[in-house]
């Protein structure tokens, strides 16, 4: 169809999992058929984090500079906030180019379609980001749901070429819905029309794409569970091997909108032959099939397994589903403006090069922290790694105000000095950060830590994000 396709991809796994053995022993029952483990998002992770996450590891392994990035589309069904474009921070956290284009797609799980094609019709180079972490009724629906994050690079002259896409649209309401101010995916569990109007309609999607079923190498179909993908794709529509290539909601759950974004990246990397199918069902009736020709020489969707076990009530209370979450006053009380101004640091991209004796500070205001002069510092970009100076463990209720709620979702944290090399070589700076993803407690002076964008607090209902560490492992 056109020589546009998906040059790289890359994919953000929470590291906590719960298993289904774990929520069945406490409900008595799992729901959420061929599914082993669900991903768990941490008390500092949302559909932001993982985004950056994805869209990160797409750039690091096409070798691409952000400052080539032309448009972002993002796709996520679990906004932190229910209005309010959030694709500026994303370009903010990745250092994209202010003149980039940014969409959002949201509403339901084939979001990750729109984000897609709308990449694959743009011109230039384009960012194409899927990330969720849904909730449900504990009692059942929630089972099944995990969170995750694909990202896809489309550029012209890729390895992965684009050829076709195909639609069918019939109306389905209650197949699976969220209530307005509601958290919580429902569905109105009528269980024969549920799996008819999502075997109906995306089968009529992949069928007009033409493409013979034995042909057809790997397909990520539309898994809200392990079951369904298979029942799409019975009766001679795609083999079941090629099936078995994009299934990733077993180890990591239904993770909405991104779960047949991450089972595609599998589906790519697959050592087979023939087209690529990613197949989305949307709720509320419409179904998206798209056929790519080509290979990713890549191990992205290896992010899918793995992970660090956590006990189910460990899960809940990652997820905030049994901590109050309410945020004491007072605080460090940083006013949105101030907060804007340091984004650049806070996102650990830049410290400031002092013009008089040419040491860096961080965040790099005010005095020089080496000859002590007030200057107009020079900005100076940081690496992507560092080395702990100092550690301490906040624990046992001994949170400032604006952390009691991590405190509560993941408990004793940790607080470093981390020593950062400049990108250049030239100097390092000292810089204060919180722990993440890791045993505080395991953590020395002389560990070598990653940055990462995570979640740092919320104040006056809008969270703010900035640079954390976690270990290199």
């Amino acid at each position: 169809m056109s020589d546009r396709g998906i040059a790289a991809a890359g994919v953000y796994v929470p590291r906590g999992r719960v298993s289904a053995d774990e929520v069945a022993e406490a409900w008595g029952t799992f729901d959420g058929r061929g599914i082993e483990s669900t991903a768990v998002p941490a008390g500092d992770e949302d559909a932001v984090t993982m985004a950056v996450a994805a869209a990160r590891r797409a750039l690091d392994d096409a070798g691409a500079d952000p400052a080539s990035v032309d448009a972002v589309a993002l796709a996520t069904t679990t906004p932190p906030l229910a209005e309010e474009e959030l694709v500026p921070r994303l370009v903010r956290a990745l250092g994209l180019p202010r003149e980039t284009r940014a969409w959002h797609h949201g509403q339901s799980a084939a979001a990750g379609a729109d984000a897609l094609e709308t990449a694959l019709n743009a011109e230039g180079t384009v960012l194409a980001v899927a990330a969720d972490a849904p909730s449900g009724d504990l009692a059942g629906d929630d089972h099944a749901l995990g969170a995750g994050a694909a990202a896809f690079l489309v550029a012209d002259d890729a390895p992965v070429s684009f050829d076709g896409v195909a639609a069918a649209t019939d109306e389905s309401p209650g197949v699976r819905f969220r209530e307005a101010d509601s958290d919580e995916v429902t569905s109105l569990d009528v269980t024969g029309y549920e799996r008819a109007a999502v075997r109906e309609t995306t089968r009529s999607a992949i069928s007009g794409l033409d493409l013979a079923a034995d042909d057809i190498g790997a397909a990520s179909l539309h898994q809200p569970n392990g079951s369904m993908p298979y029942r799409i794709a019975g009766e001679g529509v795609v083999s079941n091997e090629a099936v078995a290539e994009g299934i990733v909601v077993d180890r990591i759950g239904d993770a909405g909108a991104a779960t047949v974004p991450i089972g595609l990246v599998a589906a790519l990397e697959s050592d087979t032959d023939g087209p690529v199918l990613a197949a989305f069902f949307g709720s509320g009736g419409s179904a998206v099939a798209f056929a790519f020709s080509g290979r990713l020489d890549g191990d992205e969707a290896a992010a899918v397994d793995g992970g660090e076990a956590v006990s189910y009530v460990a899960s809940l209370r990652k997820r905030g589903r049994v901590v109050d979450g309410d945020v004491a006053g007072g605080g460090a009380n940083v006013s949105l403006p101030t907060w804007r101004r340091t984004l650049d640091s806070r996102y650990a991209l830049t410290a400031g090069r002092c013009p008089a004796c040419g040491a860096l500070s961080f965040p790099g205001e005010g005095a020089c922290d080496d000859c002590f002069e007030r200057v107009d510092f020079e900005r100076a970009p940081l690496s992507s790694e560092g080395t702990v100076a100092a550690r301490t463990v906040i624990g046992q209720g001994g949170a400032p105000p604006e952390f009691v709620e991590l405190q509560e979702r993941e408990g004793a944290y940790g607080a470093v000095l981390v020593r950062v090399d400049a990108a250049d070589g030239d100097g390092s700076a000292l810089m204060p950060a919180q722990l993440t993803d890791c045993d505080p407690e395991s953590v020395a002076v002389g560990d070598a830590v990653r940055r990462t964008v995570r979640r740092i607090y919320v104040q006056e209902g809008v969270p703010r994000y900035g640079a954390k560490f976690a270990p290199v492992e």
